[in-house]
């Protein structure tokens, strides 16, 4: 956690911002929690271990994640932002179940060289990029399977 309070406390500093203890506790919570949480999802996990930080300050201390560099805000389809740890993590990208919402990462290096090729062949100078894949998860097929078999 050194390296990313070390990002944050820098940016704080250098907008005349204050390191809170708020600022902290989120920032701690939200390095322990999933990858991919909402703002209430981790309001909701503050708040059930003691936390009487409101919703609206996670709201600003994720945003403040994010003009860091800390983190980014994602939009996976279901109508709710998520943000996700990207300061110090291997690039990866993602598989979205349509039915239960679960977003698995992955990563290929196949598929970046394709991408680094079409590129290429495009005179395209790539500064970075998302991959998402939309479908259904071997859990929720699996689901369907046993639902029609029923």
């Amino acid at each position: 956690m050194k390296k990313e309070e070390t990002l944050l406390k820098n940016h704080i500093s250098k907008h005349n911002l204050k390191v809170t203890k708020e600022r902290s506790a989120v920032l701690k919570a939200f390095l322990e929690s999933e990858r991919h949480i909402t703002a209430e999802e981790l309001y909701r996990h503050m708040k059930d271990q003691g936390s009487s930080i409101g919703l609206a300050t996670i709201y600003r201390t994720l945003n403040l994640f994010c003009e860091s560099g800390l983190a980014e805000q994602r939009q996976f389809g279901d109508g709710q932002a998520r943000y996700e740890l990207t300061y110090n993590v291997n690039h990866h990208d993602h598989l979205i179940c349509q039915q239960c919402h679960r977003i698995i990462e992955f990563e290929n290096k196949e598929i970046e060289k394709l991408q680094e090729k079409v590129a290429k062949e495009n005179r395209f100078k790539i500064f970075s990029h998302k991959l998402e894949l939309y479908g259904i998860c071997a859990r929720c097929s699996g689901n369907k399977a046993k639902a029609k078999k029923g």
